[in-house]
């Protein structure tokens, strides 16, 4: 995944989807990022477990020369909260996402502050080969839980397509957080039913956010539903001193 000097000229953004989703779910702003000419990669979040998840992460950002900018979704903010010791990491952008600090845990987090619905949304758990379980969102219950302020019709597609997670990644201890040493910027919706807003909004105020962004009626999806919101941010990582 070699890039060229041509492109080095700006940083590589490299965007880390989270659990229920995929790589795809970040098109509307791989969009708008591409148009201006921002090399991109999105990356396929194994979302196995959140320090296997940020050592394949960490191999990515291995294949890419020049600095780069990770922005993490959900799940994915704690992928890239563990994703330390690369100097290239210019900045953080957390879209909807965890920030954990060490010894957190996502459902833990999730849990702090009243108005998380996802736990009974998400379907029976299916059994893995591991001896562990993945867990999706109920189809049916997708759109309002996950992605209110979409279309019913992408929802729809989202759900169909959604990849599980472990039931372990949700309650693994996170590490050494990257957003102590790295700077950060924060945005999502204030109808986020999976992470809700005030635990949001606990996580950018901790990591010292250099710019946090709520955007009126967002549900947790706001890439999608949102995306020129969410690159016009990833930007300001980018462009700041």
């Amino acid at each position: 995944m070699n890039t060229t000097s041509a492109q080095n000229i700006k940083p590589t953004i490299v965007l880390v989807h989270g659990a229920f989703a995929e790589s795809s779910s970040w098109n509307g702003v791989l969009t708008q990022l591409n148009e201006k000419g921002y090399p991109t990669v999105a990356v396929a979040n194994p979302l196995r477990s959140v320090k296997s998840d940020a050592d394949y992460v960490a191999s990515v950002l291995k294949s890419i020369e020049g600095p780069t900018v990770l922005v993490g979704h959900s799940y994915g903010g704690a992928v890239i909260t563990n994703v330390v010791g690369n100097e290239n990491v210019k900045a953080l952008v957390y879209v909807a996402a965890f920030a954990p600090d060490a010894g957190e845990t996502a459902v833990e987090l999730s849990g702090r502050y009243p108005g998380s619905t996802l736990g009974p949304a998400l379907a029976p758990p299916v059994a893995t080969p591991d001896g562990g379980n993945d867990l999706y969102i109920q189809q049916d219950k997708f759109h309002a839980q996950f992605a209110a302020d979409v279309p019913a019709a992408a929802a729809q597609l989202m759900a169909s397509t959604q990849r599980p997670i472990t039931e372990a990644a949700l309650n693994e201890a996170s590490g050494t957080p990257a957003w102590q040493s790295i700077p950060s910027w924060f945005i999502y919706g204030d109808r986020d039913l999976n992470i809700p807003a005030a635990a949001l909004a606990f996580m950018a105020e901790r990591a010292n956010s250099k710019e946090t962004v709520v955007v009126s009626g967002a549900s947790h999806v706001v890439m999608v539903s949102h995306p020129d919101a969410v690159a016009r941010l990833i930007e300001h990582a980018v462009t700041a001193e």
